[in-house]
């Protein structure tokens, strides 16, 4: 039995279901997982060393699986019987396309854990091409912006590593009554997922006088976002759904709804999008990000463009032949051998 190393920084959402599905899919695997909480980002991405000093098997394993969260390097560098095991570097995300707020500064900090990281690995695994794209542009960016001494080939080295293959996704059964008309928001209401741009959308429509329903889902901070605060606001008689929902309920509701949309500056996988649109919800996203891996031109309307956004789902509310695209290709079923074969290479 082959015995992992699985190490998470950061047990977000998405990062918490791609660790609880390996654990529970793969067979075959011994694991042993340190995960840390989803909380002071800065502090995990740089800290966390510190926080595993003493929290490492004595024994060496026969493989280790870590995100890009982990600062791998320094790790390695600190654990000897972490030397020799063949390691594979995951990319939920890098730092190098990450946005930032306007009350952020971006630093090069966050980055260069990940570029030593990858240096530092065997593999490099992205969940999609948008990610391993934008971070090898990113790496080869960064390296010009060095001020001497810069090794100028340094994407090129990475390059040969990477692959793609991405979180799977557990299918949503769709439910027998859709609700053609029912627009669904599951998304984090943040900065990166521009919430305000879905919210002038939807109150646009309500405006035209188009008849539709909203559940606006998803995590929020403890403070009313501007933009939900609107919709509640202005829209309140369209809102059948509003707040985190248990994971049936949740299940269910995709089940049922007509349309998911993403207004997002960042993604790149769309596990939230994959979800709806598995169970039959027509995606409506931007073209952009990783979106055109996933979605035909149909549902993509042009980026930052609140008018093509609006005509975009003004005409899916008004299409009762329109159907969701096929995304089994993202899903646990088709997925589960490619990550087999990757873990047990």
């Amino acid at each position: 039995m082959t015995r992992i190393l699985l190490l998470s920084a950061y047990r977000s959402d998405s990062h918490a279901a791609w660790v609880d599905w390996l654990v529970t899919h793969i067979e075959g695997i011994d694991w042993t997982v340190r995960e840390l909480p989803d909380r002071h980002f800065a502090w995990r991405i740089r800290g966390n060393p510190l926080s595993w000093l003493d929290d490492m098997p004595a024994e060496p394993p026969d493989r280790v699986l870590a995100t890009s969260m982990v600062d791998l390097a320094t790790l390695r560098g600190l654990h000897p019987q972490l030397t020799d095991a063949p390691t594979i570097y995951y990319f939920h995300e890098n730092q190098l396309a990450y946005p930032v707020s306007r009350n952020q500064v971006r630093t090069i900090e966050h980055a260069i854990v990940q570029i030593y990281g990858a240096l530092a690995a065997d593999e490099l695994l992205f969940n999609s091409d948008y990610n391993r794209r934008t971070f090898l542009e990113g790496v080869g960016q960064f390296a010009d912006k060095m001020p001497d001494r810069a090794p100028r080939d340094l994407a090129d080295r990475l390059a040969p590593k990477c692959r793609v293959l991405p979180v799977p996704v557990e299918p949503v059964p769709a439910a027998g009554n859709r609700d053609r008309r029912l627009i669904v928001w599951n998304h984090r209401w943040e900065y990166d997922k521009r919430p305000e741009l879905f919210a002038e959308a939807v109150c646009r429509l309500a405006n035209e006088g188009v008849d539709f329903r909203l559940a606006l889902l998803g995590k929020r901070p403890r403070r009313t976002p501007a933009a939900l605060a609107r919709i509640r606001k202005e829209l309140g008689e369209h809102i059948v759904a509003d707040g985190l929902l248990p994971r049936t309920d949740y299940r269910a509701l995709l089940g049922h709804a007509g349309i998911v949309v993403s207004t997002a500056a960042h993604e790149f996988q769309g596990l939230s999008m994959l979800e709806a649109v598995s169970a039959g919800a027509i995606p409506v996203v931007p073209d952009a990000l990783c979106y055109p891996e996933q979605y035909p031109d149909r549902f993509r309307y042009p980026a930052d463009d609140i008018e093509g956004l609006v005509s975009r789902l003004h005409a899916i509310l008004c299409d009762e032949q329109s159907k969701a695209p096929d995304v089994s290709r993202w899903t646990s079923r088709n997925l589960t051998q490619l990550w087999r074969d990757a873990l047990n290479a």
